[in-house]
């Protein structure tokens, strides 16, 4: 049996013909785009070209609107710091309980050292926004308010361009980390209302170290990494080629693969879910069951820890994760988890099963194959498994 890799909200697999794409800008046209001679012209053309496929996924109007960084994480960053410096008399931010490490790490960071007060929206058990917190947040202080677009453990997406509306009648910026977001779920940002939106290749098949931020046209921002006049002066530092032409190629692959994860890969899920929820008793699947992403799956199985889980599906060759990569290595219940109330008996066994377009029926089946006997073996030494634990309330997706 082949590898089964279910672990793409952590990192995807990069195209070969995103490779394919890339190879000629390390060895022949090697060029600083920066360079007015032919070597550079050539670089800055392929540089334009992958900015104006980057733009047809993300439906932005103007190719100044995008920003290219190093990750996510350095979007991210750019943005909540940018607001905080261009946004005269206001020293707010309005933000989630369930973000990404990315945001959440410098928001207490600005808190502790720079006294910026942060307002952490809390959600319901099923990982939805208190829409009447956000509300009541936003005010004449608040710089800006950042939530994600997809949360990266539950797949829960959020109602994006309502909170960006929202922010502006408060008179502050909005940004959306939405990493997980894009490639998966269809966007015009031409007729939005967010200011900023973070993403990161390694998620949608491009190669990792290459992000960009959407800035819309008319919003301040201020660099975060100062020097040259790359990115027209708003990140210096001389263009990752390479990456970007693979972040533009795999940008065009991922809109056109837009029906498929919507489609079948949704189907895979479904089939995953349903198949484990079916064989597995004291197992419930967290987050909406209605609004997530096609490709996202988080299953809490109680009375055993995740760590044990995963140990035993690599053994089977099955990549999976108990949430986001960034925190890995934490013997706490995930975050997202803990906000949204989930017990701590279904929460230390909660797993999180993320596909791709490259995903099939057959890694499915293995996984329907071998993860009952997974929670059999671990469930036979847990100390809080008798057999006998009713089964805890949980909602059942509907499954089309």
């Amino acid at each position: 049996m082949k590898p089964v890799y279910l672990d793409n909200n952590a990192t995807t697999r990069v195209d070969p013909r995103v490779v394919d794409a890339m190879l000629p800008y390390f060895t022949e046209q090697f060029g600083n785009a920066s360079s007015i001679h032919a070597f550079g012209a050539d670089v800055g053309t392929a540089i334009r070209h992958a900015r104006r496929q980057l733009q047809a996924l993300l439906g932005t109007e103007f190719d100044h609107e995008i920003v290219y960084t190093g990750c996510g994480t350095e979007a991210d960053n750019t943005a909540l710091l940018s607001a905080l410096e261009t946004q005269a008399g206001r020293n707010e931010i309005v933000t989630s309980a369930v973000e990404h490490p990315a945001i959440l790490a410098l928001c207490a960071w600005l808190e502790k050292t720079r006294g910026v007060k942060v307002h952490y929206i809390g959600v319901d058990s099923r990982g939805r926004l208190d829409m009447d917190a956000y509300r009541k947040a936003l005010g004449p202080r608040t710089a800006i308010a950042s939530i994600m677009w997809a949360n990266n453990e539950t797949g829960n997406l959020f109602e994006v361009e309502t909170l960006a509306e929202l922010a502006h009648e408060a008179g502050a910026l909005f940004h959306t980390d939405a990493v997980q977001a894009v490639g998966k779920v269809p966007m015009d940002l031409k007729t939005s209302e967010i200011d900023m939106l973070s993403l990161s290749g390694q998620k949608f098949h491009a190669p990792k170290g290459i992000g960009a931020l959407y800035v819309r046209r008319g919003v301040r921002l201020r660099p975060m990494i100062r020097g040259g006049h790359q990115e027209r002066g708003r990140r210096a530092g001389t263009e990752n080629a390479p990456s970007i032409i693979g972040l533009g190629v795999a940008a065009e692959l991922a809109r056109t693969h837009l029906e498929d994860e919507n489609t079948r890969v949704r189907a895979l899920r479904d089939r995953l879910e349903k198949g484990l929820l079916q064989r597995i008793s004291h197992a419930m699947v967290t987050g909406d069951p209605d609004y997530r992403l096609p490709n996202t799956s988080n299953i809490a199985f109680e009375y055993i820890e995740g760590e044990g889980i995963l140990l035993l599906l690599n053994k089977a060759g099955i990549a999976a994760s108990s949430g986001s990569a960034c925190t890995s290595g934490s013997l706490e219940p995930s975050h997202v988890l803990r906000a949204m109330k989930v017990p701590y008996t279904a929460a230390h066994g909660a797993i999180r099963f993320s596909l791709s377009r490259e995903n099939t029926e057959e890694d499915v089946d293995h996984v329907l194959e071998v993860m009952p006997g997974i929670v059999d073996t671990l469930r036979g030494i847990s100390p809080f498994w008798d057999g006998t634990s009713a089964t805890r309330s949980a909602f059942t997706p509907t499954y089309a």
